[in-house]
């Protein structure tokens, strides 16, 4: 009785280890070479050049962001749109841009972080970060405590966090999980 349970779970082992290394090899086939730069692509086609904009309402959403749930980041008016799935705008607002700009497109949300210390030193909370430039982060963020002084960055420094107000940065966090689409546009 001995040998035939020995041989039943080590036959059980092997097609279990053997389930892993294809499932890992299938993951592998199918994940991006560098995580957090991949773009998305969408059937909603997203204009990446400068979209029209309505010069009476400059806050409102631009068009040409695609369709349904999204956060909309405009690198040129330095603000963001956060958009239900009914393509209504839930809240609008201006950010500060770090020193580097992501490309225009669409991506997801890659991962997140509840807080952190930015590139820059500052305490920083509610991440949200959806791509990568040259090995720098770039995603939305929010610094704990604007009240402080803030230290001398170096000009020369590769910042990504866009940073929003605790409010914004609050908002950003309910509604940008993991996966989310973030469309960048000129």
């Amino acid at each position: 009785m001995t040998r035939s349970s020995s041989g039943f779970v080590g036959g059980l082992t092997v097609a279990a280890l053997a389930t892993v290394g294809f499932l890992t090899y299938q993951a592998s086939a199918t994940a991006p070479q560098r995580p957090g730069t991949e773009r998305l692509s969408s059937s909603t086609p997203v204009t990446t050049s400068k979209v029209p904009r309505d010069t009476r309402h400059p806050d409102a959403l631009p068009g040409g962001t695609g369709k349904g749930k999204r956060v909309v980041y405009s690198l040129d008016d330095d603000r963001v749109w956060i958009v239900g799935t009914n393509g209504r705008v839930l809240r609008t607002f201006t950010v500060t841009p770090g020193t580097v700009d992501p490309a225009p497109g669409s991506y997801l949300v890659t991962s997140r972080s509840n807080s952190i210390t930015g590139t820059d030193g500052i305490p920083i909370e509610h991440v949200v970060r959806f791509t990568g430039v040259d090995g720098v982060a770039i995603g939305f963020s929010a610094a704990v405590d604007t009240t402080a002084p803030q230290p001398e960055l170096d000009p020369e420094a590769r910042t990504g966090g866009i940073r929003e107000t605790r409010p914004d940065g609050t908002a950003m966090w309910e509604f940008a999980t993991i996966g989310e689409r973030v469309v960048v546009i000129h």
